[in-house]
């Protein structure tokens, strides 16, 4: 025997699974938001840990042979001139990235040089020393010569990494909460 829902009951049912349903895509969107936002901290902080890499790479030449090796080489080249245009647009396209990075650098280093707050260029200080110097700087290094814990210059560069991922992503790089 199959019972009848009534219309009011059918109403009833049908927005609380609209609201069940609404519900679950606000959050589905949310995490995908944090996600997001989480990538670009992430890729922020890849670009700098490996900036001293790609500086080396964009900046590398490859040393042209003698005379004698030259017509070898012309002839390897033109064999391999995909191979060879695929490596000079890596080389374009990573040079373009650590300009840019400079250029980001610059303005964050800007901005904390005008901040009232001290650690705003201290931050800039230990993203400076530890990811874009020449000379490699250890975490250990940077708290003994700020006379902080190990643990302060950890939260140092996630908060740099946070502007810095603004600055690099634009306002893809922050949260917005409404």
């Amino acid at each position: 025997m199959a019972k009848v829902l009534s219309k009011e009951q059918m109403e009833v049912i049908t927005q609380a699974a609209v609201a069940a349903m609404n519900e679950y895509m606000e959050k589905k969107e949310l995490q995908r938001k944090k996600q997001e936002r989480d990538r670009r901290l992430r890729n922020t902080k890849l670009l700098l840990k490996h900036y001293r890499s790609f500086v080396a790479h964009a900046e590398t030449l490859l040393a042209r042979p003698d005379d004698g090796e030259w017509d070898n080489t012309l002839d390897d080249l033109r064999e391999q001139e995909y191979a060879v245009s695929a490596v000079k647009r890596s080389r374009e396209r990573t040079a373009t990235m650590v300009r840019f990075m400079r250029d980001m650098m610059g303005v964050y280093r800007a901005m904390c040089e005008r901040s009232p707050q001290p650690e705003d260029l201290r931050r800039y200080r230990m993203v400076e020393a530890l990811y874009i110097a020449e000379e490699v700087t250890t975490v250990e290094q940077l708290a003994e010569q700020h006379a902080i814990d190990t643990s302060t210059v950890y939260k140092d560069v996630n908060n740099a990494c946070k502007v810095l991922s603004v600055l690099m992503f634009g306002v893809d790089g922050i949260r917005l909460e409404l």
